[in-house]
């Protein structure tokens, strides 16, 4: 069965009123007793994984599983509406971007009375950062599926064919070194040394390496301007607008590293073990490092998607709920998962089925483990969405040259600081909501 919430309760919560006659009619669906989860997919590849889940699920529940399927371009709107319609899985899979803002309007449920009252259910068996990830105003709205840090991809080929020697899987390569590799390997314009995409979700990665943030530890105000951050962007910037290291950026909208880097004439990416399975396609040998080391370190952003209940979920529904969130999320589903390299899984008893290649594949599960180099999880608002839209309207013109990037982030500054507090507004009214 599906998740039942009234349309009114729901359509407030999701401030998603235009969307109220697309939702009517729609209340159809799977029999009761039947295990519905929602997630994106968007390739056979990917249908075969859900497939599997369930089987799996089936397997282990003894009841019918009905996945529902959204390509991912699609699937937050797609949510929405079946958030809003009360036709929504009795688990959903959640972009660990996405959490915050749908915790904050309650249209998931808080998961911590589950977990206490569950002797079998073990927190402590998922990777410390896809807990914090998984968390809004203290307390636990999803569980984990996967969990990643950035690394560096690199071209085995290439490095071979100008001579140099291949980057260390255990010690980060400063930046300055960094910078002077992909300079030596940039032939243009038929090489380059480095490619990434001309937006906040990789540069923030640098900024973290420099100590920096997007915001303050309290998310009150924007710290984008202050000279940790303000020095990482200029740095990527630079490598892009000075240095010229990255393939000339033809359209902003339709830059594609990963697209860049299986030509095969770029000597490095930055971009997560998600791109594993896509990469594995290249017509050239590869492998990944730890991303390069800042003046904190190497401690790029870690990214992470888990598994949430609705708010209207209730009753036996929410028992089964709870049982089907355990199983998607358990050791025996991740596996499956792991194994077909979709990503890094998020616990930790599920790392070993993430096999090579790459050689260096185990680094994803040292660093998450804190055994090498570092990470930091991706921090984000409660209105994560509008906070990359404003970054996304004038930083990239900096990527072209044509704003300079201490104009743009001042530009920025008092529009995030807006957000900001429309955030902690967002806060104020989930933590009232709770008493």
């Amino acid at each position: 069965m599906q998740s039942q919430l009234s349309r009114r309760s729901l359509l407030k919560l999701t401030g998603l009123a235009g969307l109220g006659a697309a939702a009517a009619g729609c209340s159809s669906g799977p029999p009761d007793g039947t295990a519905t989860w929602s997630m994106w997919s968007s390739s056979p590849a990917e249908r075969k994984v859900w497939d599997a889940f369930g089987a799996y699920v089936e397997r282990e529940l003894g009841v019918r599983s009905a996945a529902m399927l959204t390509p991912s371009g699609g699937y937050p709107t797609k949510l929405d509406l079946q958030l809003v319609s009360g036709t929504a899985g009795l688990v959903t899979a959640i972009n660990g971007t996405l959490i915050p803002t749908y915790a904050a309007r309650g249209a998931h449920q808080p998961l911590d009375d589950l977990i206490a009252a569950d002797p079998d259910f073990d927190l402590t068996d998922f990777y410390q950062p896809i807990r914090k990830i998984s968390s809004f105003n203290g307390k636990t709205y999803a569980i984990g599926f996967d969990v990643a840090p950035t690394v560096l991809y690199y071209n085995k080929t290439l490095l071979a064919k100008q001579g140099i020697p291949e980057p260390s899987p255990t010690e980060p390569m400063p930046w300055a070194t960094f910078r002077e590799l992909a300079k030596e390997l940039t032939r243009p314009p038929d090489q380059y040394g480095f490619t990434c995409a001309p937006a906040i979700d990789d540069l923030v990665s640098w900024i973290y390496c420099a100590g920096g943030n997007v915001m303050n530890d309290d998310a009150t105000r924007s710290i984008l301007a202050e000279p940790e951050a303000l020095e990482a962007v200029q740095f990527v910037v630079d490598l892009f607008v000075k240095d010229k290291v990255t393939p000339p950026i033809a359209n902003l909208v339709t830059e594609n590293s990963l697209a860049n880097f299986l030509e095969g004439n770029v000597a490095f990416m930055q971009n997560g073990p998600w791109q594993v399975v896509n990469v594995r396609k290249a017509k050239f040998d590869w492998d990944v490092v730890p991303f390069p080391a800042g003046a904190v370190g190497s401690t790029p952003r870690v990214s992470g998607s888990g598994f949430a209940i609705p708010s209207g979920v209730r009753g036996k529904d929410l028992e089964l709920a709870w049982k089907l969130l355990k199983t998607l999320t358990s050791t025996g589903a991740l596996d499956i998962y792991a194994k077909a390299g979709r990503n890094n899984p998020a616990r930790l008893s599920a790392g070993s089925a993430f096999k090579p290649p790459p050689d260096n594949l185990g680094i994803v599960q040292q660093i998450l483990a804190g055994k090498l180099a570092g990470g930091h999880p991706f921090d984000v608002t409660s209105n994560w969405n509008q906070v990359k839209q404003l970054l996304g309207q004038d930083l990239p013109r900096t990527f072209l040259g044509q704003v300079p990037v201490r104009d743009a982030i001042d530009g920025l500054t008092p529009r995030l600081d807006v957000l900001m507090q429309q955030h902690q507004d967002n806060v104020r009214q989930a933590t009232a909501r709770k008493g």
